[in-house]
């Protein structure tokens, strides 16, 4: 699990846009300094030049951040649930690009994986929501 995470957590680090995901949030974002992140990720120079899994992944990265810009609550255990909910269906949105276009097994079957899991997981936060009236 702890593998999946990291692995998630590279991947929306890699294609973040940090001025689309400041944007997207409701809290001072900006102050979490994300745009050290950037791990040297060029937007390419126009749309037209972006591989089709780029476009996808820079889709699947904004509907991502905006699905975590939760209203806090002030209950921790509901607001994790509720942004983590996002933050998951991000990673399976992410992981089902890789199996459109992705062609290395290897992280194609890890990409079965966290869809599988992350699915599961979802399933199991809505449930706990809604046994808590959330």
């Amino acid at each position: 699990m702890t593998n999946r995470i990291a692995v998630a957590a590279f991947a929306a680090i890699l294609f973040a846009a940090p001025a689309m995901a400041e944007d997207a949030m409701p809290m001072n974002h900006g102050a979490m300094d994300h745009g050290a992140m950037d791990m040297g990720a060029k937007a390419p120079a126009s749309p037209a030049d972006a591989a089709p899994s780029s476009v996808a992944f820079a889709a699947a990265n904004a509907k991502m951040h905006e699905a975590m810009a939760i209203p806090f609550t002030g209950d921790a255990d509901v607001d994790f649930v509720r942004g983590m909910i996002g933050h998951h269906q991000g990673a399976i949105d992410m992981a089902k690009i890789e199996l459109e276009h992705g062609k290395d097994p290897e992280i194609r079957a890890l990409a079965e994986r966290i869809v599988a899991a992350q699915e599961g997981e979802i399933a199991m936060m809505r449930a706990w929501l809604a046994a808590k009236g959330e």
